[in-house]
């Protein structure tokens, strides 16, 4: 429960008590029928809200998510240099007031977008690139008012450190740190390293002025038309470059699918003439080693050679032919297997 609060509801309801009170006394007093004791009551009442009010005026309740600055009328500075912390805090009444702060995280969003960002309508930042190159950016900052110190942004900024700060500071370091970068490292290959270098500036400037930077994020990045009709016209011939690439890989893997094919065939052909040629030397080696068995064989036993010949000649040849120092020739038909004769039966 909110103590600050129910002091001053009653001090409201007694000087609601008070006036009414007031009001009847003198009703009374008009129509000739004052009542006994009414000022003093009125003065009870009048006491007791002037109490009411007081104590109302010097309790303050800060909640956890926000911090106050004491604005003193004793002060020298005109303010207490000590933050006021959360929980039940005790004022001068009347003298001091207390300006709160929240401490909890805030965004700011600036986008092309008119229902997005805190101002309606487009609110993008428009920045140029080192090429030239007009881009149009959109953007969240997400920050919070540093606890410790809320009385610097009071002194400063007081509550405009989100328009006034916040706003015209992440605008133009975008604009200085996008000037640093060609329009295609933009969106390509250095966008990070952008994001990182601006938050790395948004962080050092808001902590200069009291304020903790969490995240800034680029939420997107437009171009004019111009140039984003250039960046189409260059996507679609980088395609079509690709496409052709690609038809030109796929006729060298054909080719050299082709290729292999016919080097697998010859190869073939290459391993079936070896083979047969390994074939036929060894046959020829073969051949020869008996051919030398044949002729030593020969060379001591030369008849072997004369029965060769002879059992070559034409079987229609009835003749023996013998050596020539054998004074004899025979007659194959006698020399040869005598036929079986058939038994015949004698005619009765």
């Amino acid at each position: 429960m909110n103590i600050a609060l129910l002091a001053q509801g009653f001090a409201t309801l007694a000087w609601i008590v008070t006036i009414g009170l007031l009001v009847l006394v003198l009703g009374r007093a008009a129509r000739n029928r004052p009542i006994k004791k009414g000022a003093s009551m009125i003065i009870v009442a009048a006491v007791l809200s002037i109490v009411f009010t007081t104590v109302a005026s010097g309790l303050v309740f800060v909640n956890p998510e926000e911090r106050g600055v004491v604005i003193s009328a004793v002060a020298p500075k005109g303010y207490r240099e000590e933050v006021l912390q959360p929980g039940l805090r005790w004022i001068i009444p009347f003298a001091e007031n207390v300006v709160r702060y929240p401490i909890g995280r805030q965004t700011y969003t600036m986008s092309i977008a008119p229902s997005e960002g805190q101002i309606i309508g487009d609110d993008s930042i428009t920045a140029r690139t080192a090429d030239g190159q007009e881009i149009y950016v959109d953007a969240s900052v997400i920050y919070s008012v540093n606890p410790t110190e809320v009385i610097q942004v009071h002194i400063y900024w007081k509550d405009t450190y989100s328009e006034g700060l916040v706003r015209p500071l992440a605008r133009g370091v975008i604009r200085d740190v996008v000037s640093q970068y060609q329009v295609e490292e933009v969106v390509t290959s250095k966008r990070f390293e952008m994001a990182d270098q601006l938050r790395t500036q948004m962080t050092e400037k808001l902590a200069q002025n009291g304020l903790i930077l969490y995240d800034f994020v680029l939420r997107n990045i437009t171009f004019s038309p111009e140039y984003a009709a250039s960046v189409e016209q260059k996507q679609i011939a980088e395609q079509l470059a690709q496409q052709a690439k690609f038809v030109v890989e796929q006729r060298k893997q054909e080719a050299e699918q082709a290729r292999q094919s016919a080097q697998g065939r010859a190869d073939s052909v290459i391993i079936e003439a070896k083979g047969a040629a390994e074939a036929r030397l060894i046959e020829a080696e073969a051949e020869a080693k008996a051919l030398e068995l044949i002729a030593a064989a020969l060379k001591d036993k030369p008849e072997l050679l004369t029965y060769q010949y002879i059992s070559k000649i034409t079987p229609n040849i009835n003749v023996m032919l013998l050596p020539s120092d054998t004074p004899f020739l025979f007659p194959l038909e006698q020399l040869g297997p005598t036929e079986a004769t058939t038994p015949t039966t004698p005619t009765p």
